[in-house]
């Protein structure tokens, strides 16, 4: 007869409780290590390419509530056809984000701030989902001074993570229009997607809950997802749309995944959307 034979069963069942329990502590420590790397990836200046050609723009530095400061590039446009806040992916830096710029400003006909979160680029500080959020309403007060504008005018553009940032801020504070591009509806969602057998919802501190938000959103919204899309399947993009307010249009991309370029009849249906916006006092 083994030792562990010898021994009353509740002991037996206690111990492997004990040892479950120690490992699922185990993994959420784990995960709290290691959540943060897992969700942002940011470039570091001097990472990329500051001084792109054929791109006319001002640096511009604001600073967050909390005193972090920030970067971003600011692309004016005499009467343009809107003011867009553009609040970009979980990767990288705006230095990679240069031709999407140039498009919204050439093509679009738009004036458009493009900022760095915290921790990335020339930004200070380290990312976390507080401070995103914190930092798209200073790019935004910034904007709006300096296009001599009401924040109530601009319109949140966000692709990927930086929807997700887009969505807090016109949920809170309102917006002319709002453009989603890739979005997820959390970040639970997202993980619980990738990794199937870990309870990871539980487990996560950083939420970006976009599908809690939306419906506090009332105005424009134009949404757009690529079918081959497999870091953020199109069919959580279009939970996230059907639970936003009309008025509302949703773009099904063809055969795109994550991080493709966007078709020009992508921008184009995005400037026919800017049209058809409330004009602002």
């Amino acid at each position: 007869m083994t030792p562990d034979a010898k021994r009353p069963s509740w002991l037996m069942r206690w111990r492997y409780a004990f040892y479950a329990a120690g490992l699922l502590l185990l993994a959420w420590w784990l995960l709290m290590w290691l959540e943060r790397s897992m969700i942002f990836f940011p470039s570091r200046y001097p990472s990329g390419e500051w001084n792109p050609s054929a791109l006319t723009f001002e640096d511009a530095f604001f600073t967050a509530a909390d005193g972090t400061r920030l970067h971003g590039w600011h692309a004016h446009r005499e009467n343009p056809r809107a003011v867009i806040l553009y609040c970009h992916g979980n990767a990288g830096n705006i230095t990679h984000r240069a031709e999407i710029l140039r498009i919204l400003h050439g093509r679009v006909g738009a004036s458009v701030l493009m900022f760095d979160y915290r921790g990335y680029g020339r930004s200070e500080g380290k990312p976390s989902e507080h401070g995103l959020l914190a930092d798209a309403r200073a790019a935004r007060a910034w904007l709006a001074e300096r296009e001599g504008i009401d924040p109530s005018d601009v319109v949140l553009m966000g692709r990927s993570l930086g929807g997700a940032v887009a969505v807090d801020l016109a949920a809170a504070d309102g917006a002319r229009g709002l453009v989603l591009e890739s979005t997820f509806t959390s970040i639970p969602d997202m993980a619980a997607y990738h990794y199937p057998a870990l309870p990871v919802r539980g487990l996560l501190r950083t939420r970006f809950d976009s599908l809690s938000k939306i419906a506090n959103y009332h105005g424009p919204l134009l949404a757009s997802h690529g079918d081959a899309d497999t870091l953020v399947p199109m069919e959580n993009g279009q939970k996230l749309f059907e639970a936003a307010n009309q008025p509302k249009q949703f773009i099904r991309l063809g055969d795109r995944g994550h991080n493709e370029p966007l078709p020009m009849s992508y921008y184009d249906a995005l400037g026919r959307f800017l049209d058809g916006l409330p004009k602002s006092p």
